[in-house]
């Protein structure tokens, strides 16, 4: 194998890794294949360059990524239609997982279900939660094909739909060696002593304190990397001073390092950088997309660029006209009453998600790096035709 082939293959494994951080061989044999060969490598650079674990074995490759911030919620877990885990979806979770660590080697969802009512009644756990529901029977088994997709349970027989419509079980393996990589915080859950939520979250994800200036300048790199790999844009204005500085002053040598191991290419403004991914794959959001809701984003998106920001009002007008006029290549049901609101939610979602928006309430103000979006006027070229 030659040099080139080998840093192609060390690229392919670094971007699989950071598109799914958990990767097991029974969806992901390729990519763990690739993973392992490289297992030296990738270990070295992640370590040196982010600071973040990479475990892999036979049966599964897991890197243990740390949130930029723990501030944003505009990256939730989805179910497999797209629909955002909520608060009580996510309780579920933590309750099953709590469950299946204690499991038996195999489990039914009915079981399952009935330890997770268990767990939810235990006293000073404050969350309502029944079956009774459709809705709530539904939350259940998002979660449980959440674990399927990670590969923490593995479906014998059975199908979910059945469990909804209390017609049938379904029978799973309980993989424990997934389990045990799913937490990613620094330290157990155990040795928390604090009792506020975000108190306890500081703690989880708390990171040693450099006490020289070469492990200070070391953890900042890497915070900043973090940032750059994880977040759509990172601005100036949202970095402390020292990080400000250093960014700038070693931007050339983070980007480049970035742009050698993974192939994102650094889109630098007044105002931040972007590391851009021209292969489309390393998002969860992509901007422009194509159906009704991508096309909503973009006028959207447009709209902002120009005016910079708008009320709420304003751009449920705005979406209003964009579906009259084009009601015949949109989904049924735009220029129904009230429909230019969901509509509107949609298109924010994502434009918060990519760093391209803030909301307050009643209005939106663009961000920088949505003049990217902006529509050119015309110019004059001396034929005399007009160009965009």
């Amino acid at each position: 194998m030659t040099r080139d082939e080998e840093l192609a293959q060390r690229r392919s494994a670094l971007r699989a890794l950071l598109a799914k951080p958990l990767l097991t061989a029974e969806n992901d044999a390729d990519k763990l294949v690739l993973v392992r060969r490289h297992l030296t490598e990738l270990r070295d650079w992640l370590s040196r360059e982010t600071g973040w674990r990479l475990l892999a074995d036979a049966e599964t490759a897991r890197l243990f990524k740390t949130a930029p911030t723990l501030a944003d919620a505009t990256h939730p877990a989805r179910g497999r239609a797209g629909e955002p885990f909520g608060r009580r979806r996510y309780v579920v979770l933590c309750l099953a997982l709590a469950v299946l660590e204690r499991a038996d080697a195999q489990t039914t969802l009915g079981r399952l279900a009935e330890e997770v009512l268990n767990a939810a009644a235990e006293p000073g756990l404050d969350f309502a939660f029944t079956l009774d529901s459709r809705a709530e029977r539904a939350d259940l088994v998002a979660v449980v094909r959440t674990l399927l997709d990670w590969g923490a349970l593995r479906k014998v027989a059975g199908d979910e739909d059945a469990y909804l419509s209390a017609t049938g079980d379904v029978l799973y393996d309980v993989r424990r060696p997934v389990l045990a990589t799913l937490l990613t915080g620094s330290r157990g859950p155990s040795t928390v002593n604090a009792t506020a939520f975000e108190e306890r979250l500081a703690e989880l994800t708390a990171e040693p304190v450099a006490d020289t200036d070469d492990l200070r300048n070391q953890a900042m790199r890497r915070r900043l990397t973090r940032r750059l790999l994880e977040d759509p844009v990172v601005y100036y204005d949202d970095l402390d001073e020292a990080e400000r500085a250093y960014l700038v002053s070693q931007r050339q040598a983070i980007t480049r390092r970035i742009e050698e191991a993974i192939g994102l290419l650094p889109e630098i403004r007044a105002e931040g950088i972007a590391m851009v991914d021209p292969d489309d794959e390393l998002t969860d959001v992509r901007m422009p997309e194509q159906r009704t809701d991508g096309h909503v984003t973009l006028l959207v998106a447009e709209h902002l660029a120009v005016h910079g920001e708008a009320s709420t009002d304003e751009l449920h007008a705005f979406v209003r006209q964009a579906a009259a006029a084009h009601t015949s290549f949109w989904r049924k049901g735009v220029t129904d009453p009230g429909a230019e609101e969901d509509l509107l939610a949609v298109a924010l979602d994502k434009l918060a998600a990519l760093r391209l928006i803030e909301t307050c309430p009643g209005r939106v103000r663009g961000l920088p790096a949505i003049t990217r979006y902006a529509l050119d006027g015309p110019t004059i070229r001396e034929s005399g035709k007009a160009r965009r």
